[in-house]
């Protein structure tokens, strides 16, 4: 261990940078998260958004009104 406290001497303390590993690091996950995006896109494209109207839904609000002692808590 004492063989490696030379080198960290060497070292600007100012002038540290990520240099090529934290780039390739940095590219991969850009990409990673531009095929998500991708993918997420293709996968929102297929979904249907239109949707049925429900009989029990529109019928629900005049029978609760109709029956009696409705709205009392």
């Amino acid at each position: 261990m004492t063989h490696l406290v030379p080198l960290a001497k060497e070292v600007d303390e100012n002038k540290v940078t990520p240099g090529v590993l934290g780039f390739i690091v940095f590219a991969v996950m850009a990409l990673a998260v531009w095929g998500l995006m991708k993918s997420m896109s293709r996968q929102l494209g297929k979904v249907d958004f239109k949707e049925t109207a429900d009989p029990e839904a529109e019928t629900a609000p005049e029978t609760a009104s109709a029956k009696p002692g409705a709205g009392q808590s």
